[in-house]
């Protein structure tokens, strides 16, 4: 006698999708599963993210135990609109909507339970200094700023909450990219998926191999699809400081008052002129201020900098040594100190000892939780220019510091290319200043230098 096995009932997420109509691809399937706090996904184009996004809220809600306050965020109103839709649908169908708005700007669905959803916009500070949701889902995340990111990492301290971050590559500089490849081999709390666009397999029958597909992979650039297709940064090729992340190093720093202020000076007239303000505050470099200006002098950098609120804090800093030579006229250096008083060193520096430096600051400390050495305030978006954080102030362009390349993207020689580094050189001439080299190597003389 045949004994058949009693069937076994659906799982709550089984269950709910089967009520809801929704049946998960693989892909999906896997960042649905995902039990940590922190997920991200970059999404292709039309690959499906809001959708998967509005699922994956579904779920957690369903999850919890009791009635939760959850969030929809966006760089505006507008786009959050695909995901509150999303949900508005799936909860009605499962009759679970007590009341909900017409609009989302702002938006919110109320359930039986208490249970509340709301929509914020990211380009309004006071929206996400409220309360502390259960769960946060931002949508299209890759247009919202690094300032954003992290107050809605703050926000779900209180509960212990989730944060969802869904978007396709606007690019591959900047923070998002950056917390993808840091998230993307896992941790105990974090974890980022690739959704490319041909898992979507109602408008690509075909998946990988689908024509349309093959025909934007074969007319568009390999960046171009990597980023817009397949959900995978491609970064600047030869960036002379590979260890700078985004997601580590840029946080909001603001001035610490009663701690000292030290100025770190490029001049520079056409290409830059570039002042980096820092301080060392328990053992971290934070660079918190900038000013970064083209085709102003020294006298002009000098009579803005004394503007700033920390300027009563300046004790110091560091210059390009170039700038203590005479050429016909009074130097640098000297103009700087009788407009104000603040005396500044000057050494010469060689260049790749100088790079060494600050990829050492750079690292992030494993004894302290992984804990940057130096961080950036977003503000300073000229030496972040420089470093692939953003594009650069003055051409609105990809300018990063770069190794020299040939045509098929070879790096030549062992000398970067000395341009769209001015921010990076004058903290380089303070770090070397302050700190030393990384070793007490003996160097040549003949060995290249800035000057």
């Amino acid at each position: 006698m045949t004994t058949v096995a009693p069937r076994q009932p659906p799982s709550p997420v089984d269950f709910l999708f089967e009520k809801i109509g929704f049946s998960p691809t693989p892909e999906q399937k896997a960042i649905l599963d995902c039990p940590k706090r922190f997920v991200l996904v970059a999404g292709g184009d039309q690959s499906g993210k809001s959708l998967t996004a509005s699922k994956f809220l579904g779920i957690r809600i369903f999850q919890n135990s009791k009635p939760g306050l959850y969030w929809l965020v966006a760089a505006d109103y507008d786009r959050t609109k695909r995901e509150f839709d999303y949900i508005l649908d799936d909860f009605t169908k499962l009759g679970l909507v007590r009341k909900a708005s017409k609009r989302v700007d702002p938006g919110y669905i109320e359930l039986h339970d208490g249970t509340k959803i709301e929509t914020k916009s990211g380009k309004d500070p006071r929206t996400l200094a409220m309360y502390g949701p259960d769960g946060i889902v931002g949508c299209e995340a890759s247009q919202l700023d690094i300032d954003a990111y992290w107050r809605l990492l703050a926000r779900t301290a209180p509960n212990r909450g989730w944060l969802f971050l869904s978007g396709t590559f606007e690019g591959s500089l900047g923070w998002y990219p950056s917390l993808y490849n840091q998230w993307l081999w896992g941790s105990t709390e974090e974890q980022a998926f690739s959704l490319p666009s041909w898992t979507n397999t109602a408008l690509y029958p075909g998946g990988r191999e689908d024509p349309e597909i093959l025909r934007i992979e074969r007319t568009a650039s390999d960046d171009f699809f990597m980023e817009r297709m397949a959900g995978v940064p491609s970064p600047p090729r030869g960036l002379v400081f590979r260890e700078f992340q985004s997601a580590v190093h840029v946080r909001p720093t603001p001035w610490v008052e009663g701690e000292d202020v030290y100025v770190c000076i490029d001049p520079g007239y056409a290409g830059a002129f570039a002042l980096e303000a820092v301080q060392e505050i328990d053992g971290q470099i934070r660079v918190f201020d900038e000013i970064y200006e083209q085709g102003l002098t020294i006298k002009d950098i000098a009579q803005i900098a004394m503007q700033r609120p920390w300027w009563q804090a300046v004790r110091g800093g560091a210059i390009d040594i170039a700038s203590t030579q005479h050429n016909a006229m009074a130097a640098p250096i000297e103009v700087w100190v009788e407009e104000t008083s603040v005396f500044l060193h000057g050494k010469r520096i060689s260049i790749n000892d100088g790079t060494e430096r600050l990829k050492g600051f750079l690292k992030v400390s494993p004894i302290e939780n992984n804990r940057p050495n130096i961080v950036f305030d977003p503000r300073c978006v000229g030496v972040l220019s420089e470093l692939g954080h953003c594009e650069n102030p003055f051409s609105g362009q990809t300018q990063v510091y770069s190794w020299k390349m040939d045509r098929e993207g070879n790096i030549v020689g062992n000398q970067p290319e000395d341009k769209f580094n001015h921010g990076v050189k004058a903290l380089i001439y303070w770090l070397v200043d302050k700190y030393g080299y990384v070793s007490l190597k003996r160097r040549s003389v003949a060995q290249k230098r800035w000057s």
